[in-house]
């Protein structure tokens, strides 16, 4: 009988409830393979996950372009450690000189518009290529848990199995717009990896259009034919922000019916204010399926890259989005501050209820909470 024993990664202090037990592998007994131990493999994989790791080891694995390092950065990036923090900032200070040299691609689009399927679709035609593409799939997240469904990875069947390929879904927190606020660092080290382009992928809902918009280069509204998608377009104001706009699913018995919806948008985006200075934004077919227009499609991307870095607009617009996600993050801390503070949480409740009740104005009641935050 085989000797079962704890693992050599127990916890010195584990008590009975650690219930991890390992035994030694055997010799297969129908193709004469030789006999190996399963806890030699285990141990080094153990090792590799749980070596403590410097700021020059993440360094050098990610400019290698070690997609194991790369995840690992990743996640130190996405988590609210202090020391994590700390460890991740000192990473990103490092290769901060490394980023930069990719064309960042949002994609927003309505639930069910076939974005996956569009990124998978022209992601493999860019990796057979050999470029090197890394999606940032942000996942609907669920109100309560704040967790994610991280479910674009398995959707992208295809693409996942790309050598070229680096499929990240990133749990949104349940902040507005379905963007985690750690999406424009685990860019930059996507960058720095190697990666010469970047997908961002929208949940699609609420106010996310924004936040991607401020993160990326171009900008790709993904639409279907029917269901009021035009007029949800104009509503949601999309269409201003968006570089492209993208019909989906042209393809069998929606094809004709794809083209019309093609020539309304376009009669609607000649009325609209382009959303890149230099640059009109025009409506295109495809079909994720059969492959047709997604060639075309990522040429368009190509030519507004080059437009742009002919009249200097593709740096600008870097430097400003960098310069607006420094006082972003000012905003978030000062207003975490604000309402982490002793004073206005004692007064809160009470100003609230008054506000409700019509016997306090908006007004007043903001400069109470104020005053008392700058009373403390």
């Amino acid at each position: 009988m085989n000797d079962v024993y704890k693992p050599d990664w127990t916890p010195a202090n584990a008590g009975k409830e650690f219930a991890c037990d390992v035994m030694k592998g055997v010799q297969s007994s129908h193709d004469g393979m030789t006999n190996f131990a399963a806890t030699t493999v285990r141990k080094s994989v153990s090792v590799t996950k749980r070596d403590k790791l410097t700021v020059d080891d993440y360094v050098q694995g990610i400019l290698a372009g070690d997609r194991m390092l790369l995840a690992r950065a990743i996640t130190l990036i996405e988590s609210n450690s202090p020391k994590h923090m700390e460890l991740a900032q000192a990473v990103l200070q490092r290769i901060l000189p490394y980023s930069g040299n990719s064309i960042r691609v949002g994609i927003t689009g309505v639930p069910g518009a076939g974005k996956s399927t569009f990124i998978e679709a022209v992601g493999c035609i860019l990796c057979q290529k050999g470029h090197k593409l890394a999606v940032l799939a942000v996942d609907p997240s669920s109100s309560i848990t704040r967790g994610s469904i991280l479910g674009d990875k398995t959707r992208m069947e295809n693409l996942s199995r790309e050598k070229n390929a680096f499929i990240r879904p990133s749990p949104s927190g349940g902040t507005l717009g379905g963007v985690t606020r750690k999406s424009r660092e685990t860019l930059l080290l996507c960058e720095a990896a190697g990666y010469d382009i970047i997908l961002v992928e929208t949940v699609g809902v609420g106010q996310s259009e924004i936040t991607v918009r401020s993160m990326v280069d171009f900008f790709l509204l993904v639409v279907l034919t029917g269901a009021g998608d035009e007029l949800q377009g104009m509503k949601k104001g999309v269409m201003e922000i968006a570089d492209a706009i993208l019909v989906n699913k042209a393809d069998g018995d929606n094809k004709q019916k794809a083209e019309m919806v093609k020539v309304d948008y376009e009669r609607m985006l000649h009325y609209l204010r382009p959303a890149t200075e230099g640059w009109q934004t025009k409506a295109y077919t495809c079909s994720a399926v059969t492959g047709a227009g997604i060639a075309e499609i990522w040429q368009v991307i190509h030519t507004f890259r080059d437009k742009m870095m002919e009249n200097h607009a593709f740096l600008n617009r870097r430097k400003v989005q960098t310069l607006e996600w420094v006082y972003a993050m000012v905003e978030d801390h000062l207003r975490s501050v604000f309402y982490q503070n002793a004073n206005v949480k004692a007064n809160r409740l009470f100003i609230e209820n008054q506000v409700a009740a019509d016997q306090l104005s908006a007004t007043m009641a903001a400069q109470k909470l104020i005053d008392a935050f700058e009373k403390s």
